[in-house]
Order: C-alpha cells, then structure tokens, then sequence
C-alpha cells in the first residue's frame, strides 16, 4: 500500500511538550495512517554541503536549540534507524551519502513524538543540499517517491512563512494574529500549492515584498518542495494546522495522499 507524504509546519521546539491544537492535531493524523514500514524526513534544521541521509542504527535525539525550559532538553524519542533501508538507497541515488553522526533534530522529533508516541518506527533523516536551487530541490525528490511504493511515510518538516525577525512579541496573547503581509504570502502559497505550480514555488523571492517577507532564507520552505516532488498525478492535497503564530509564522500543513 503506497504511504502518504506530509508536510508539517512545525514551528516552536515546545510543541512537542505543549498539548495544543497542533499537537492534538498531529496525534489525530497519527491515529489516521496506516503504520509506515520507515520513515524519511526532510527536516528544515539538517542542512549540509551535499546530501545526506542517516545511516546510524540508533539515531541520537538532538536537542539543536536553546533558551528552553529544562523539560524540553530531557525530551528522548528513540526510534531506530534502519541501515539496510538506507544501503538500498545508496545503491539507487548514488548522490546521497551516508551519515553515521547525525541523529534526529527537533524538526523530526517534535512532530513526531506526537504523531507516533512508541517511537517504533525506523526514521531516516535526509538533509537539505545547501547548493540545489529550489527548483533542483524539487526534482531530486522525484526520485525518492519510489519510497512510497515500499511503505515508506515521507515527511517535509519546515513552515511555509518563518520570520522570526519579525515575531509580533506583543500580540502573545492574540493567537489569530497574522500580518498581512504573512496572511497574503500565506495564502499566495497554498494557491500555488494547490496548482503545483512549481515555476512560481521554485522563485518564491521573485513574487513581491511579502514572500520575501515569509521566506527570508529557504531552509523551512524547501521541505514543502519535496513533498510535492514525490506527488503523483493521483494524489489530492489537504491542508490541515492552517494557523497564524505570533504574525509572522505559519503551521500551514498539507497531506499528500
């Protein structure tokens, strides 16, 4: 049974101890997948020269922040790796290489966690190439979708509008709150979602003030590229976690299935 793709917006590292709407909403989905054989996550915070993929058959929990309460860095989630898994794909995309000190960052485990609480499937992390174009990004995915075929869950793990620059600090108390700006290029970028227009997601910058605004450096944004990258034409797309943070974020998640 071929296994879904996800695009989670993931947000703050507390998600994963907060029992919020995100969270309960992750937990749901979780309930709704059929168990995955693996897992294999584009997260927006493993970024490298090259590509990568975690080849360590116990993946340590990285804890790649700081600032957070102590409860937050006590956070384990021991899923296995699975190094035949990642031999076979070796051998078809020889562009990937193997990587036996990374483990999983928090925009794998935060998600997760909630997603599947046994941390009893194999998860892979795949890193983000630091020199592939948006567009390059894109079309490299295309050859990991066979892994859906074997059961594999493919997960991109980012937010389509990060600015933490321009976090509103004063509308904490305001959860709906969203600039305009964001709210626009928000919107912008589930439309072009939704059409798979891949010119305009490949050049977001090109497309006026608020998109440079949203995507002021890639890394969160390319995730989403990848699960459109391993879509079929058969595939529909279903937005879920649609929601503003602070102004200047966004949880706007999609399931491709």
């Amino acid at each position: 049974m071929k296994a879904e793709a996800i695009f989670f917006g993931h947000g703050s590292p507390m998600n994963a101890i907060t029992d919020n709407e995100f969270a309960k909403e992750w937990k749901r989905i979780g309930k709704s997948l059929t168990k995955p054989k693996a897992i294999l996550c584009i997260s927006a915070h493993y970024e490298t020269n090259g590509t990568y993929i975690t080849a360590n058959e116990h993946p340590p929990t990285i804890h790649d922040f700081g600032g957070f309460p102590k409860e937050l860095f006590a956070v384990q989630y021991p899923a296995p790796g699975d190094p035949k898994l990642v031999n076979t794909i070796l051998e078809r995309i020889p562009e990937i290489y193997a990587d036996l000190e990374w483990g999983l960052d928090h925009g794998t485990w935060s998600v997760l966690r909630h997603v599947f609480p046994y941390a009893d499937i194999p998860i892979l992390q795949l890193s983000l190439d630091r020199n592939k174009s948006p567009k390059e990004h894109f079309e490299f995915a295309k050859s990991l979708g066979y892994l859906r075929d074997e059961g594999v869950l493919i997960v991109g793990s980012g937010n389509l509008v990060h600015n933490l620059r321009l976090v509103a600090w004063d509308k904490m108390n305001e959860p709906e709150f969203f600039y305009d700006w964001a709210e626009d290029a928000n919107k912008t970028l589930k439309e072009w979602i939704l059409s798979e227009n891949i010119k305009f997601l490949s050049e977001p910058f090109s497309h006026g003030d608020s998109l440079k605004k949203a995507i002021p450096t890639l890394e969160h944004f390319l995730p989403a590229l990848y699960i459109l990258g391993v879509k079929t034409p058969a595939d529909s797309i279903q937005f879920f976690n649609d929601k503003p943070v602070m102004g200047s974020l966004s949880m706007t998640s999609f399931r491709v299935n």
